[in-house]
């Protein structure tokens, strides 16, 4: 069974990131606790400050690693 992190890794790199990318955009991994099943990650490129930040989050980030990687309590978007 693959780690924590190594599946939240893999969800951020090969699903979320490359639809981003398609906008100039990305996350990166900021942080997470495995003990609380906790994610903190932060926007860059050209999502940073983007009016549909918020959706992206909500309806993207979220819902994707919460899909790939069930055992996720919290997901959190860092500064």
């Amino acid at each position: 069974m693959a780690k924590f992190k190594e599946k939240v890794g893999k969800a951020i790199n090969e699903s979320i990131n490359p639809r981003l990318a398609m906008h100039g955009g990305g996350v990166e991994l900021v942080s997470i606790d495995e003990k609380k099943k906790s994610v903190s990650v932060r926007f860059n490129g050209m999502c940073v400050g983007c009016s549909m930040a918020d959706m992206t989050f909500s309806g993207l980030i979220e819902s994707e690693l919460k899909e790939q990687v069930p055992e996720i309590k919290e997901i959190l978007l860092a500064n």
